[in-house]
């Protein structure tokens, strides 16, 4: 949603009035917004792919979690076969 000519102007004149009375903490917050920026959108601008770095590292995640669970899965079934054919050998073995 755009903003009003009006709520642009009082904007600017907030961080003019900021810049004026506090240049350090303004520094500190553009810092902030850049680091911010630079993490979710990968450096694109403002509000470029917000919210797309997260979702992304969400489904890799989720990715390697299913990876891991369907290894587990089959190492179990794995060793589940080994050790009924081994039970059935050892059984078929005459004493």
């Amino acid at each position: 949603m755009a903003w009003s000519q009006d709520e642009e102007r009082m904007l600017l004149q907030i961080e003019r009035h900021l810049i004026d009375e506090d240049p350090r903490l303004a520094a500190r917050l553009e810092s902030f917004n850049e680091r911010v920026q630079r993490k979710e959108g990968g450096g694109r601008g403002r509000g470029a792919g917000k919210g797309r770095g997260r979702s992304s590292r969400r489904l890799r995640r989720s990715t390697v979690i299913i990876m891991f669970s369907w290894l587990l899965i089959a190492t179990l079934i794995a060793t589940l076969l080994v050790m009924v054919l081994r039970h059935e050998a050892v059984a078929a073995l005459p004493l």
